[in-house]
């Protein structure tokens, strides 16, 4: 009997001693992994609006919605917090949103390119003030090597290997993401620039009232449209005269109401229209500017020339080297024959959509 007792208290002693040392080893390991975290504290009014915002989660008494005004898809939403528009701001990860950017560019310069462009497209976006927010299309694969300009660091690059400024300008320049800019330059990049400035650029087509314009094109270099070659005594033009035959009305292309689609500039209001028009398939854009006068009214009065502040068009065939060699012929061979056929496939279709739209009005 003594034995058996004499375990007891053994057993109730040895006990007691394993409790104590796991609630020491306890209270530790929660010491460390509290001070491991970021100190956290709430205000009451945190507090308070924390369990409003849970209350609201939860379902109970949550105002029914329904604004059909709202853009599509966003009809459950209050009005106050939809966001429609973006842009291509760079934002910090620290401080507060408010003080991300001391200056907001006001216009958004784009060109499609290739590395081995670099230096004219260098040469090109010095001719920009840090009104312009740049945004380079790369079709080569090639971004980083970018870095060696400075002003590079802070342009938007997106990559996508072998496409046409037009399949980009579909997917990544939507009306509601360029919304914050008063114009959008879609440019190419084999632009001579040496008699050409952004800012008085912007003055001359706010000045002459252009929704949708392009620079002059240098007259002795290339082939170019009548409409589009520099006129040297005056600052804009908005008309000319073309080949007998060519303009069955002088107020339309490609006497009046054109530009080409090299180096087009469009406001914010236009660009929305002809983003609409441009085919999701159709991506090197011929033909287009033959349709652009439809997005501006009057389109003989709201698109033109600036002669004064001109371009030279280079002429690199840059995107006929990234086609494919098929059938014994010449990767540019390839490249130009679609051109051609995107040009009549939008030409019908366009054409189509006309008489579809009058046939119903007419039922209607």
């Amino acid at each position: 009997m003594g034995t058996i007792h004499r375990s007891g208290v053994y057993r109730k002693t040895n006990d007691s001693a394993r409790l104590i040392i796991v609630t020491i080893v306890g209270v530790a390991f929660g010491f460390f992994v509290g001070i491991s975290f970021p100190a956290v504290t709430f205000t009451k009014n945190e507090f308070r609006r924390s369990k409003s915002l849970e209350t609201l989660g939860s379902g109970s008494n949550v105002t029914n919605i329904y604004v059909p005004t709202n853009p599509r898809g966003a009809e459950l939403l209050p009005p106050g917090i939809v966001v429609a528009e973006s842009d291509f701001y760079l934002r910090r990860l620290w401080g507060e949103p408010s003080e991300d950017m001391l200056k907001k560019p006001k216009y958004l310069l784009t060109f499609t390119v290739g590395y081995d462009q670099r230096n004219n497209i260098n040469a090109a976006v010095k001719k920009f003030s840090d009104d312009f927010q740049i945004l380079l299309f790369h079709y080569d694969g090639r971004t980083s090597e970018w870095d060696q300009f400075e002003w590079s660091k802070s342009a938007i690059h997106v990559s996508v290997m072998r496409q046409t400024k037009w399949w980009y300008a579909k997917r990544f320049l939507h009306p509601d993401i360029v919304g914050a800019y008063e114009y959008i330059f879609i440019w190419d990049e084999d632009l001579g620039v040496e008699h050409f400035n952004g800012e008085k650029y912007i003055q001359l087509i706010k000045k002459h009232g252009l929704e949708i314009s392009q620079p002059g094109l240098e007259p002795n270099n290339g082939l170019t449209w009548q409409m589009t070659k520099r006129r040297g005594d005056r600052e804009v033009h908005k008309d000319t005269e073309e080949k007998p035959g060519w303009c069955s009305d002088p107020h339309l292309p490609p006497c009046a109401a054109f530009v080409e689609i090299m180096a087009p500039v469009f406001s914010r209001e236009a660009w929305r229209c002809v983003w609409h028009m441009i085919q999701n398939d159709l991506v090197h854009g011929w033909g287009l500017d033959f349709a652009l006068r439809r997005c501006v009214e009057p389109a003989h009065e709201k698109i033109g020339v600036v002669d004064s502040q001109w371009i030279i068009h280079q002429v690199i065939p840059s995107l006929g080297s990234q086609g494919k060699s098929e059938k014994g012929k010449a990767p540019w061979e390839g490249v130009r024959a679609r051109c051609r056929n995107e040009w009549s496939l939008f030409r019908s279709r366009l054409a189509d959509a006309e008489q579809a739209y009058i046939s119903q009005t007419k039922k209607g």
